[in-house]
């Protein structure tokens, strides 16, 4: 590899100050690990927004490469079952947030982090599903677990023109459920169709006080909102249905009360994508480029060059996403 390549890189300064941007970066500052990657794709998401703020939010090390996924070829390894050539996969612990990660023509990370690119998944296709594609894969495959199946009723989901939304919004409807969609943006009620969707809610449907428990409405639910959305979802899940929640984008807060949960049964499954063990990661994986593939990647994503960053940086964290971004960091 290099002695130098390009990533981008936030940064807080010591006078206070904040930069971020392409710059060179030297392969002698890369973290110790035993997998070196050369980067070709990554992706846009919420955390990655984060931090590369001026306050940092979830960065813990300065300066840091972003990106909390990546996709490319294994150009070095020390561990056997990981050789060179070899097409893989990254996403999730400390990527991109401890760890520098994939917004760069270049990784290091340890082995136990890495998934072997699954047949049938392109680098461009599984940063096409990304974080926020796993992510959705893995609220869906909870609430089956749990028992869902598609002729138990509709189910919602939250911010549903998002990476995750339009993810699991294209899921369950190539599984047969009814899908509703959630989202505050009517412009985009054709393009949610096109992934699945038949119904739609608007912001103001769902208001965030209201009574203890409301008519029950949805079977179960994917709720990638937070604050403003989950609360009204609590109050109208059926009796004994779940909602995996997944995400914060309108803030962490949860105002509630315990009715849902002692007087229907329901149950509120948390979905922590980041820590999930490798075997049980690669085996959701194996999954993503079979039965839980989401239909019409392509309609569902554009590409961002590295050096244009910001703006896309910026955007997610407004919550001006649509579907997903995608980073072409290869040539």
């Amino acid at each position: 590899m290099p002695r130098t390549f390009r990533a981008f890189v936030a940064e807080r300064l010591t006078d206070g100050g904040h930069r971020r941007g392409v710059r060179d970066f030297a392969a002698a500052d890369l973290p110790a690990g035993k997998v070196t990657i050369r980067v070709e794709w990554s992706s846009v998401n919420f955390k990655d927004g984060l931090a590369s703020t001026p306050d940092g939010k979830v960065a813990r090390i300065s300066p840091l490469v972003c990106g909390i996924d990546l996709a490319g070829v294994v150009v070095a390894s020390e561990d056997p079952s990981l050789r060179p050539g070899t097409s893989v996969l990254v996403h999730g612990y400390d990527l991109g947030t401890a760890h520098h990660g994939g917004f760069a023509e270049y990784a290091r990370v340890p082995a136990g982090w890495v998934v072997p690119l699954p047949g049938g998944l392109s680098a461009r296709d599984a940063m096409a599903i990304g974080t926020a594609g796993f992510t959705a894969a893995m609220s869906v495959a909870a609430l089956e677990a749990r028992g869902l199946q598609p002729a138990d009723g509709p189910v919602l989901v939250t911010g549903s023109t998002g990476g995750v939304g339009s993810t699991a919004v294209a899921i369950l409807a190539d599984r047969g459920y009814e899908v509703w969609a959630l989202t505050g943006k009517q412009d985009e009620h054709d393009w949610l169709r096109s992934l699945g969707a038949v119904g739609f809610l608007a912001r103001d449907d769902c208001p965030l006080e209201g009574r203890p428990l409301e008519s029950e409405r949805w079977a179960a639910a994917v709720d990638a909102v937070g604050a403003a959305t989950l609360p009204y979802v609590l109050r109208t899940l059926r009796r004994g249905a779940a909602v995996a929640a997944c995400g914060n984008a309108s803030g962490p807060t949860l105002t509630t009360t315990v009715y849902p949960f002692i007087l229907r049964g329901v149950a509120l499954l948390g979905m922590d994508s980041v820590a999930v063990p490798i075997a049980e990661r690669r085996a959701l994986w194996a999954r993503l480029a079979t039965d839980l593939r989401p239909r019409a990647l392509g309609e569902r994503v554009a590409e961002v060059p590295l050096e244009e960053l910001d703006g896309a940086l910026d955007a997610i964290v407004a919550g001006e996403a649509r579907g997903r971004w995608i980073v072409r960091i290869a040539g």
